[in-house]
């Protein structure tokens, strides 16, 4: 790993926190209001979304250089969206059990190979939640196919990588963790970060 810029340093005063009250909790978050104290001195009062799981997405990405995303409506912004396959894994487990566990799933697929390639903090001003991001190559069709929860409705799709990259960037996939992994993995194409014939059928 390359060595970290100096110019990451922190600087000042963190934030002290105090007196945290619970203000809602349910299975997947909690609430909790603090009496803090901002790095500049003055009082203030917070709130953070605390999160039960970390975070996990999968970029699958097929030996022809096409991808598997995703579809479904999602409730909180009332639309459809076109994503990478993601969920979460509980605190303590480790996180790729959990990404193994969507992959299969959401699109029914096992891989041979996993690489970590991306550690997010999603909505640091306000949540606590993390993200960890994997590219899954050396795919093969699970036996009994996807096996979504019974509040997911599911579809599929295996784009050319190229075309899921230009529908992200130009907003038609706004899913965060799902543009951020198909950048990441056009990054380590370009940069040699990935198998030669690989990068080529993603790139072409």
């Amino acid at each position: 790993m390359p060595k970290e810029p100096s110019w990451l340093r922190p600087h000042g005063t963190p934030w002290t926190r105090s007196r945290p009250r619970v203000a809602y909790e349910n299975p997947w978050l909690t609430v909790t209001e603090f009496d803090a104290v901002a790095p500049t001195g003055r009082p203030a009062f917070y709130g953070v979304v605390g999160f039960k799981n970390v975070a996990t997405v999968v970029l699958p990405v097929h030996e022809d250089g096409t991808v598997v995303l995703v579809g479904q409506h999602r409730f909180p912004f009332a639309d459809y969206s076109w994503e990478a396959p993601e969920g979460g894994a509980p605190l303590g487990e480790d996180p790729l059990e959990g990404a193994r566990r969507e992959l299969r799933e959401e699109a029914g697929l096992e891989a041979a190979r996993w690489r970590e390639v991306l550690r997010l903090q999603l909505s640091n001003s306000v949540t606590d939640e993390a993200a960890v991001g994997y590219l899954a190559t050396g795919l093969t069709a699970c036996a009994q196919g996807p096996e979504p929860d019974e509040t997911e409705s599911l579809a599929l799709a295996r784009p050319p990588f190229r075309e899921a990259l230009e529908a992200a960037v130009a907003g038609h996939l706004k899913d965060a963790l799902t543009v951020a992994m198909l950048l990441r993995a056009y990054h380590m194409a370009r940069e040699g970060a990935l198998p030669g014939d690989l990068a080529r059928a993603m790139l072409g």
